[in-house]
């Protein structure tokens, strides 16, 4: 970011202290109040300066598969949804729990809870939110979800009346609002009538209460967003992905491009405004282009994603194991993300940044990087030279990259490897409908609990089949305190290293993104958030 972009956020900054738009108070744990004047934000209304430009023309990467937010872990899909979606409860930038459609929530046993939603908040179609809509969506994302594991199995929702939801699990679990307010697969709020018309593929219209609108989707071309005139933003200081939110351009463009060296160039004359995954080739580049920002945000972890299937040979433990010895994860990494500053090779299932959940158990299993042994491995295994499917998106440059280099050392240490390449819908289809693959080379998104790590699920990708693992991770996600969640998590976590291997964990990374100069207001929270931004003709 260049030093006026910080300038200016440091004067915001001073300036908010001084008029005292902010509280110094935390909520409790358990109860979040509804907001109150000492903590009103005092972001000035919409502007009508004529120095500014009524659109934010994005380059994303990769055509998201749909927007209906349950039903997918795409990054693509996440940060377009949430723009027309919300959610009972949300993350503020340091992943606690915030209101958000709730004014406020409480339990007293982690078993109970009750809800207390806004009044007069309305959808997209006009409809007033209640209680009955938000019971539906909470609902359908139980049944659609992939990370949620057993907290919400046999879950009661309940409209106790217009405005008060009531949600009694079966048994207490301390990790339930933090499954509920994350942005991975999360609890989009729709209007009961369109969740009940959904069918298995999905919801036929989005229509949510966020700040902006779906207008057109025009297949592998654009995606176009419009402010919402009759959104309510809440009253407190935007923080993350909580607090209030406002539509400072009236329109968004999400352009669908999917060569990485077009994003730059359209970033670089000023056709597109803020561009996603930018080729760590560029950074230097970039960085010191006068007319640009350029931004490294914390993202999520590189993985390889073992296909378990009976039919697939990665079924076979050694297998793994034997893949897991003899790849060399610094090159992979390196390959995947060329600027050093970009990434971390560990072993953590979780980011450093979620320190609740951060563990180095089985760290000794993770970077051995012996092909010989790895050979050895596979001599006393039952692979009998039967083709390793390895599959990467083109769309993605860090999956593709990282496959290119898998494929050669799978090659080198006896593995009959083949590497698939496909665009990223036709990559999400394969993993979900066709299950032909052995090995996926995919990035998994910021979590804020380990139940959430889609790599655990046993539905996605092949899927957890190891009764053990998840009797184990049912019992993280139950536990009453966050003291008996972590204890268990860390030896589940050394058992998935050395017994079992759904995947290998590379390591963890940080998204390049860069924006024109004239572009106000971005911030990172589990992805780029375009709510409070402006655009300077």
């Amino acid at each position: 970011m260049n030093k006026r972009s910080i300038f200016l956020l440091l004067f915001i900054g001073l300036l908010f202290i001084v008029i005292g738009c902010t509280s110094d108070a935390e909520p409790d744990e358990e109860t979040v109040s509804e907001p109150t004047e000492e903590n009103l934000d005092k972001t000035p209304e919409k502007s009508d300066d004529p120095s500014l430009s009524d659109t934010l023309n994005i380059a994303l990467n990769a055509q998201p598969p749909h927007l209906d937010a349950p039903r997918t872990a795409a990054t693509a899909s996440r940060d377009v949804s949430r723009l027309i979606f919300e959610t009972l409860v949300t993350l503020n930038s340091n992943y606690q729990v915030q209101p958000m459609l709730a004014e406020s929530f409480e339990t007293d046993d982690n078993q109970t809870f009750i809800f207390h939603l806004r009044e007069d908040i309305l959808f997209h179609n006009g409809e007033t939110l209640t209680a009955e809509d938000v019971v539906a969506s909470m609902v359908r994302w139980t049944e659609s979800s992939q990370i949620l594991g057993e907290i919400f199995i046999d879950a009661k929702w309940e409209a106790k009346d217009d405005y008060t939801v009531q949600l009694t699990l079966k048994e207490p679990s301390a990790l339930a609002l933090d499954m509920m307010a994350s942005p991975k697969e999360f609890a989009a709020i729709m209007p009961e009538d369109i969740v009940e018309s959904a069918t298995a593929e999905g919801v036929e219209e989005y229509v949510g209460t966020g700040p902006y609108e779906l207008v057109e989707w025009k297949q592998d071309q654009y995606i176009h967003l419009k402010e919402y005139t009759d959104y309510q933003p809440l009253d407190m200081e935007s923080d993350g992905l909580s607090g209030k939110k406002e539509a400072l351009v009236e329109n968004i463009y999400f352009h669908i491009v999917n060569d990485a060296s077009t994003r730059v160039a359209g970033l670089q004359t000023g056709e597109y405004d803020f561009s996603y995954m930018l080729p760590y080739d560029n950074y230097d580049q970039i960085d010191t282009d006068e007319n640009l920002d350029t931004y490294l945000m914390p993202s999520g972890s590189m993985i390889l994603q073992y296909n378990k299937g009976n039919d697939h040979i990665t079924a076979n433990f050694d297998v793994r194991r034997a893949i897991n010895v003899g790849i060399d994860k610094d090159a992979l990494m390196l390959a995947a993300f060329p600027n050093e500053d970009s990434f971390n090779v560990q072993s953590s299932y979780m980011e450093k940044e979620i320190a609740n959940w951060y563990s180095e158990a089985g760290s000794e299993f993770h970077n051995i990087n012996d092909p010989e042994l790895a050979k050895e491995i596979l001599e006393e295994s039952d692979y009998n030279g039967e083709e390793v499917r390895v599959l990467a998106s083109r769309d993605y440059d860090h999956h593709y990259n990282m496959g290119v280099v898998l494929h050669e050392e799978l090659s080198n240490i006896g593995i009959n490897s083949v590497l698939d390449v496909y665009d990223w819908p036709t990559t999400n289809k394969i993993v979900l409908e066709d299950d032909t693959f052995e090995i996926f080379v995919v990035s998994l998104s910021t979590v804020s609990t380990p139940p959430q790590f889609l790599s655990l699920s046993s539905t996605w990708a092949g899927g957890v089949d190891n009764e053990d693992v998840l009797t184990e991770l049912n019992n993280v996600q139950m536990s009453k305190t966050l003291e008996e969640g972590q204890e268990t998590w860390e030896n589940l976590q050394h058992y998935l290293w050395e017994q079992y291997l759904p995947a290998s964990v590379i390591g963890t990374y940080s998204d390049f993104f860069a924006a024109n100069h004239k572009v106000e207001g971005i911030t990172m929270t589990a992805g780029p958030i375009f709510w409070n931004v402006k655009v300077y003709e």
